[in-house]
């Protein structure tokens, strides 16, 4: 069998002293422990795939990356991307790919996108489907599969991190093409929506020290909600936003108080300040009209919460799988009206808590006998998410399809969720090798 040597592989670096004999440790890039400059074939595949991919035109690169793993043994090569509404692996096309779109919750690219974790199926002529995550970073791009004879763990390591650089190539490309919103597009997205999505920051954002996943729903459709986020240096800034109405005026005026809050955020402006701005601005831009919103900020340092409810429902913090508290108090008046006074509050998380911020639609619909859909339904459904022990990004995906099932898959109103975790205070070498 070939075997398949990662980047930076032990058996291939540690060559030792006389490695320098043949001149590859060199005068130039050198190491301390004497390794050797030579390729490997995990430096090998992954450096060709960087040098190749520079200039390659989008549409080629899942064809790229089949060729490249085809080269060293690999087969039967799929990359799958979700679909914006988070149910099925939608699969690129074109020469040396394979695969056909698949359900989330009842495939094995699935559950490797579920789990965020690598699943290898056994074949029956005896060789592995791996199903390998394609992380950017820790955003959920989608999953790269393909058919080994046999596996060990150099293979897996390579397999990792070749996936890796093909989320990094989707991710990039993606700024200046369509080929991926298309596969992603399962079905016709409505012209809001597709402003909205526009706005979006990446829906998933996992550190040592906090986790945050957000969705939007109907995906397809969605047309005044929307939420936003920053990590700089210890504070997570964060902002869920609804705006009055439905279509394209209300997705028109979020994208606005979107930008207005970034705008506020990086100049540096205190919580109060940016709901002033984003009030100022939403009044000036669209008079007679309002929206609500949830601003705050996060000290991963202190685990202190910060938040400005402007006429959102309470955010839930859930801790050890049990909502214990709805962050209540003052609310300040929705963004738009003017003159508006921000109303602070704070609370002190633990590490592990959880802090669930929604938009009304997810609690006011109405099912079938009329009664509204409730606050304490959403708070079962969390608790049950939570117990599972799964990660935000997964716990928020499910809560969502959960939501959506409990309602009989009515939404006649927007709805949006951002589930952040606190999970300690950073190292205090955050630099630091971890192996």
């Amino acid at each position: 069998m070939t075997q398949h040597a990662a980047p930076h592989d032990e058996q291939q670096a540690d060559l030792g002293p006389d490695s320098a004999a043949d001149g590859s440790r060199g005068a130039g890039f050198a190491d301390a422990r004497e390794r050797s400059r030579t390729e490997s074939l995990g430096e090998r595949i992954l450096g060709s795939l960087l040098d190749r991919a520079h200039l390659m035109p989008p549409r080629l690169v899942g064809q790229l990356i089949a060729q490249e793993l085809e080269s060293i043994g690999g087969s039967d090569v799929s990359i799958y991307l979700q679909d914006y509404d988070h149910n099925t692996m939608q699969p690129l096309a074109g020469p040396g790919l394979s695969g056909e779109a698949v359900p989330i919750d009842a495939s094995w690219a699935g559950l490797a996108f579920r789990t965020d974790a690598r699943q290898e199926q056994e074949q029956p002529d005896g060789s592995t489907r791996m199903y390998v995550p394609m992380l950017d970073g820790s955003d959920r791009v989608g999953v790269l599969a393909l058919t080994l004879p046999e596996v060990d763990d150099n293979d897996r390591r390579l397999a990792q991190r070749i996936a890796g650089l093909a989320a990094d190539l989707v991710v990039t490309k993606s700024g200046y093409t369509d080929t991926f919103a298309r596969v992603r597009t399962a079905q016709p997205m409505s012209l809001p929506a597709h402003l909205q999505w526009q706005t979006l920051p990446p829906l998933v954002m996992t550190t040592p020290d906090i986790a945050l996943a957000g969705i939007l729903e109907p995906a397809y459709d969605v047309g005044g909600d929307s939420f936003d986020y920053a990590l700089n240096d210890h504070v997570l800034h964060l902002a869920v936003f609804d705006a009055m109405g439905h279509g394209l005026e209300a997705a028109m005026m979020a994208t606005m108080i979107v930008a207005a809050y970034r705008h506020g955020r990086r100049s540096d402006n205190s919580l109060a300040d940016i709901y002033t701005h984003m009030d100022d601005v939403l009044g000036t831009m669209f008079p007679g009209r309002f929206a609500t919103a949830q601003l705050a900020e996060l000290d991963s340092v202190t685990g202190q919460l910060t938040w400005v409810n402007a006429g959102h429902p309470a955010a839930l913090l859930v801790r050890d799988s049990t909502v214990i508290a709805e962050l209540t108090g003052p609310i300040t008046r929705p963004v738009g009206f003017g003159e508006g006074r921000a109303r602070l509050q704070t609370t002190q998380l633990e590490p592990g808590d959880r802090v669930l911020f929604f938009t009304d639609g997810v609690v006011e619909e109405r099912l079938d006998d009329g009664r509204q859909f409730g606050e304490g339904r959403l708070r079962e459904l969390i608790e049950n998410a939570s117990a599972d022990e799964l990660s935000p990004a997964e716990t928020i995906r499910r809560l969502s399809h959960a939501l959506m099932d409990a309602r009989g898959g009515r939404t006649s109103d927007d709805a949006s969720l951002l589930l952040i975790e606190w999970k300690c205070p950073p190292r205090d070498d955050e630099l630091a090798r971890r192996h």
